[in-house]
This record gives structure tokens, sequence and C-alpha cells, in this order.
């Protein structure tokens, strides 16, 4: 290492000193050091890190989940939240990970999601894990290669899905190992009691996501009667632990007018103390696949609009993994620099987390020969899919693709019900991918490509969606 290499690399451990011992003033004049702080660590993103300065000085929802996360969470909690997550992960990894693809020519992807088991406690509807083996999960040993070696590439952010990822309780080993990792984990809520919030809050680098379907009616009816009490019980446990979580929703074509309700909103953000939160549209894939739960072209695009007008109204962090493709360019999977992969339960590197084929697995293949793979780079070399960056799937956007790829690298389906996909949803995704190409053409083009701004329309009922359309014609 050079002299030069050797100062900046001790200037930015400084910088990270200060700013972790500002973390307990929570002025909003310390705020703004702390933007400017985060400029000298990445000046990469000056510009990104200047407009969330100016999203503090606006007090803009941005501000008070600033300081919500500075001021109300656990003071190991937030520490880890700030070096794990904000520093390691969001300022220095892309300049390592993009180091380590000039050296070694392959990407290193941001984030990558590992499956430890299939196992659950509950059985809900048109779950993909449904269809998955519930007797073997992936060894500590694999999970702990997948880990190790993707650090040591520059990834540093991993989301635990399952299944129940707290069924196993030897995954708290695991992240007690790689304490410097941030860790989401999507779950049921159901084994969060106030033990294992403690056990969380002394870990600090874990961050719940816990999935809900509505309201009462909605989740209990879609998780099994009694499942919303548990979960609103998990938050509140949460919450007195003082912990950072979140929630998980699944828009359906059942309950899309309530999961992007100010009412449901206002309960999981202001009352349970919600700071981040995910919808992922139905996608038909799993046990049961059924095109009839899958969102309408509609009550897709109003899904956008409210996503869009929530994230600006309420102090949390809220991503549509299916509407927001214009912030990524378009589809992440396939280990992309910027995107993930999915490590499932049987060890196989599947493109994404709903793409259920595979050419390689941890037990004979490391990481960066996945990342190297014909499939993985097959999907990366056509990515985006579409010069509209609102169709950003290969699933149900550009289904074409998906089906290329897997033709063009003989990928193994990952369980015995992935082909559906393929055959029989194939003539309604085709039929859903063309409708919603035409129906968000004139919002790509309007907002995105001419940046005149979102449409002042924002619905309340889906029927109040055609005065969205009508409005984006004139």
């Amino acid at each position: 290492m050079g002299y030069i290499e050797k100062f900046k690399k001790n200037t930015t451990k400084q910088t990270v000193n200060l700013i972790m011992k500002a973390l307990s003033n929570t002025s909003d004049e310390n705020l703004i050091r702390l933007t400017y702080a985060a400029e000298r660590i990445a000046p990469k993103f000056k510009p990104k890190i200047g407009k969330v300065r100016k999203m503090f000085e606006e007090k803009a929802p941005a501000y008070f989940l600033a300081q919500k996360v500075l001021k109300e969470i656990h003071p190991n909690v937030r520490d880890k939240i700030v070096l794990n997550f904000m520093i390691n992960y969001i300022l220095l990894g892309p300049k390592n990970r993009e180091n380590f693809e000039k050296k070694e020519g392959i990407p290193c992807p941001a984030t990558i999601v590992i499956s430890p088991t299939m196992r659950c406690n509950l059985r809900c509807i048109g779950c993909y894990a449904g269809d998955y083996s519930k007797k073997d999960d992936l060894p500590l040993e694999y999970i702990d290669k997948i880990i190790t070696e993707a650090k040591e590439m520059g990834t540093y952010f991993y989301v635990i899905s399952g299944g129940e990822p707290f069924v196993r309780d030897d995954m708290l080993d695991i992240y007690k190992k790689h304490n410097d990792a941030t860790f989401m984990i999507y779950t049921n809520g159901t084994f969060i009691d106030k033990n294992m919030a403690l056990k969380l809050q002394e870990l600090g680098n874990v961050a719940p996501a816990i999935s809900v379907e509505g309201f009462k009616k909605e989740t209990d009816q879609r998780r099994g009667e009694g499942v919303w009490e548990k979960v609103m019980q998990a938050m509140d446990n949460c919450k007195e632990a003082r912990l950072i979580y979140g929630f998980s929703i699944t828009p359906t074509r059942h309950n899309t007018e309530i999961v992007y309700s100010d009412e449901l909103m206002k309960l999981l953000t202001e009352e349970k103390g919600c700071a981040f939160g995910w919808y992922f549209t139905y996608i038909p894939i799993g046990k049961n696949p059924d095109v009839n739960l899958m969102q309408t072209p509609e009550q897709r695009l109003y899904g956008w609009r409210r996503v869009n007008y929530l994230r600006n109204r309420y102090p949390v962090f809220i991503g549509d993994f299916w509407n927001d493709g214009m912030h990524v360019n378009g589809c992440i999977a396939g280990g992309r620099q910027s995107g993930y992969l999915h490590v499932n339960v049987k060890g196989d590197y599947e493109p994404c987390v709903f793409t259920h084929c595979a050419t390689h697995n941890v037990r004979n293949a490391t990481l960066r020969e996945a990342l190297a793979s014909p499939l993985f780079k097959a999907i990366r070399k056509r990515q985006p899919y579409s010069d509209n960056l609102m169709l950003p799937c290969m699933i149900i956007d550009n289904p074409r693709v998906l089906r290329e790829v897997i033709n063009e690298c003989n990928a193994y389906p990952t369980h015995g019900n992935a082909h559906t996909i393929l055959t029989k949803c194939a003539e309604h995704l085709d039929k859903y991918s063309k409708e919603y190409s035409e129906l968000s053409k004139p919002f790509w083009e309007k907002v995105y490509i001419r940046k005149e701004g979102m449409p002042k329309t924002i619905p309340e009922k889906l029927e109040e969606v055609k005065d969205l359309i009508e409005e984006i014609k004139k």
C-alpha cells in the first residue's frame, strides 16, 4: 500500500471514529455535520448526500427518521447500524466492490439473500416457500462460507429469508460471528418474544422485517387465526427493546387498497415504530402458484403512486421491489454490483429469490464461480431488460428474458414446481406484461424521462386510478 493509500485509509478511519463519537448528539446542527463527514468518507456520493442534507434542513420525513435512529434506538443497535450499514455497506461498500470487480473481472453484489431453512410454523396461502423440503436445513458451515467469501469481496449486507429464519437458534451464532455486517431478517414475527428481542438488542446488527397482509382480517386470513395479535406483540417487543425493525407486505389482488392505506401506515410507523418497510407484489411461484392472486396492472399502478406518496409523508424508508426499478437501473438479480443473488436452502445459487433455477451449488462451487457462471452473465448482459425501468422484472414484466436465459444456460429447476412459471403461467404473464407496459409507458416518459414531476392525483380508492390515467394523458 502506497503513501497516498495509507493516508486516505487513516483519514477515513479518523472520520469514522469522529462520526461514532458524535452519534449521541441529536441536535440539528450535529445531524448536518454528520452529512459533511459522510462526504469525506465517500466523496463519490457527495451529490446524493447533499440531497439528504437538504431533506434534513427542510425537516422532510428523512429528518425524523434520522432523529429516531439517533435518539430512540438502543446505543448498541444504533452504533452497529451506523458502522455496519451506513459506513461499511452504503459509504465504503461501493468503492470496495468496484475495486474487486476491476481486479477480478466479475461483480461483487451489494447484497446476498440466504434461506437457511424452509421450516415454518405457519402455512400461508400462496407462499413460495411451501414447495421446498422442510426437513433439511442448509448446514451452518455453508452459511458461514458464503458470508466469509462475500465479505472478502466487499459485501456487508445480508438478507435472511426462508421459511421462518427464527426456527434456527444457531443462526444467532452467525450474526454474532459476523458482527461487522448487517442482517435483515424476513420473519413472520411469531418467535420474537421479549427474550428474543433482548438477544437482538445485544447483537445489534439484526433488523427484523415482520410480515403483515394488511390489518387483522387480511393477516389472519392468509397466515392463520391469531397471527395478527402475535405480529403486533412482536413489534411491541422490538419497540421496547429499542431495535431497528420494519414491515414486509405482499400486495395481492385482494389487499392492494388496504396495504397502501394511510390508516395502515400510521399504525405501522407512528404507533408500532417501524423504521422501514418492503412491498413485494405477489408472484405466481411456489407450491400452488395462482395467477389470480396477482395484482392487476391498474392495481400495480395504484401501488406505484401510493408508495411514492407514503414515503414522502411518513418517517419511514419504503422500498417497493417491483415499482422502484427506476432507482436501481432495472432488475438487480444475477449478482450485479449494485444488486444481489439468492442462496436457497439446498445451497443453490439462484439469480433471484423469485427465480428458481440454478447451475451452481455452494457445496461444490465458490461464490466467485457462481457469479462468473454463464447463467449469471446472461442475466447481467441483458440488464436492464427494457428502456422503461418501470418494467424491471424478467418474470412478470419481460417473461421472454427468463425463458431465454434458462434455455441458453440449461439451468436446472431448484424445486419440483419451478417449471410452472414457464408453462402454466406463461400465457397470463405474457398478457399481463403487455398490458402493464402500455399502462406505464406515459408515466415513465413524463415522470422519469421528461422529469415533469409526479402526477397530482393520489388515488385513495382503486377506482380513482382512472383519474390518475386521465391526468397523465393531458
